[in-house]
């Protein structure tokens, strides 16, 4: 059986140039997050984390592909609320119709399969859950995987390895769980770097859950990169206006962080909301993926 105490020593392989560039993107945010009505400047900004302004210029554009100004204006209430007045219509016609190219509905390129009925109520039983850390553009990520695909991912800030693992194996309490980092780590790079994402080889997850959280959380992939919806606008697109609370409860139990984008999620007015892994982690992803999808609609444009 697993409990916390079983996290040994080798949970992730460090590296420690990527965790520390980290360190300082994450206390960047937080400034950018608690002073963005000021927008400060890149001065300020360095200063607030120990760094010469050249040289968080240089780490920030390095782990996100923006500068931090351009990742201040990404993150601005007036951002958000521009995702959201776009979203309904293209979130309502996402459900009737594909899109291609790097902007299409699946900008990771995800197939999908559900484990049935029976299998979700023995929780896990028979089931063999590989899983390992390692690091990635939002700290330290927790890759959990079957014989069918992807299971499980979710984040977790150095220290916290052994509460972020027993968080998500209690969501599968009778599966048998591993540590083999080989496995998982391919795909590192396969969900975190957007010159992998291939249609001819698309990402394979298992959603394990009840029927109405899978409905959510494949309609949560319908949501493009750079777009953002709300609670009510997937309830209503399931066809039960009413179920916004339900909506949300299914949301922050998504077992698959980033890969199904819970993240643009946002509040009625645009607000941010919860995040199970952190307001400013949100605020981190959405940060780089208004990075990633102009890199992506340029690349798209060459062609």
């Amino acid at each position: 059986m697993f409990t916390p105490s079983n996290l040994s020593n080798g949970a992730f392989v460090e590296d420690r140039s990527a965790l520390e560039d980290y360190r300082v993107v994450q206390k960047t945010l937080q400034a950018i997050s608690e002073n963005w009505r000021d927008q400060p400047t890149l001065e300020e900004l360095a200063y607030s984390v120990g760094l010469q302004p050249i040289q968080l210029q240089r780490v920030f554009s390095r782990w996100a592909g923006i500068t931090p100004k351009q990742f201040l204006q990404a993150i601005t209430i007036d951002h958000a609320r521009a995702l959201l007045q776009e979203s309904a219509s293209i979130l309502e016609a996402s459900l009737e119709v594909g899109l291609s190219g790097p902007a299409r509905l699946h900008d990771l390129f995800v197939t999908h399969e559900a484990m049935t009925p029976g299998d979700y109520k023995k929780r896990g039983a028979g089931v063999k859950i590989s899983w390992g850390f390692h690091p990635c553009p939002f700290g330290l990520v927790l890759l959990m995987i079957t014989d069918r695909g992807l299971a499980g991912l979710a984040f977790a800030d150095p220290g916290d390895e052994a509460k972020a693992l027993a968080d998500m194996c209690k969501r599968w309490p009778a599966a048998e769980f591993e540590e083999n980092q080989a496995a998982t780590a391919p795909y590192t790079a396969r969900i975190f770097e957007p010159q992998t994402w291939n249609e001819d080889q698309p990402l394979q997850v298992v959603f394990i859950g009840t029927d109405f959280e899978i409905r959510v959380w494949k309609t949560l992939l319908k949501i493009p990169i750079g777009k953002a919806t709300t609670y009510s606008e997937i309830a209503s697109n399931l066809g039960n206006p009413k179920a916004s609370r339900a909506v949300g409860t299914a949301v922050g139990k998504n077992p698959l962080s980033f890969v199904v984008p819970c993240h643009r999620v946002l509040g009625a007015k645009g607000d941010m909301c919860g995040y199970h892994w952190g307001i400013t982690r949100k605020r981190a992803i959405l940060g780089w993926e208004a990075g990633v999808s102009g890199v992506l609609d340029g690349l798209a444009g060459a062609h």
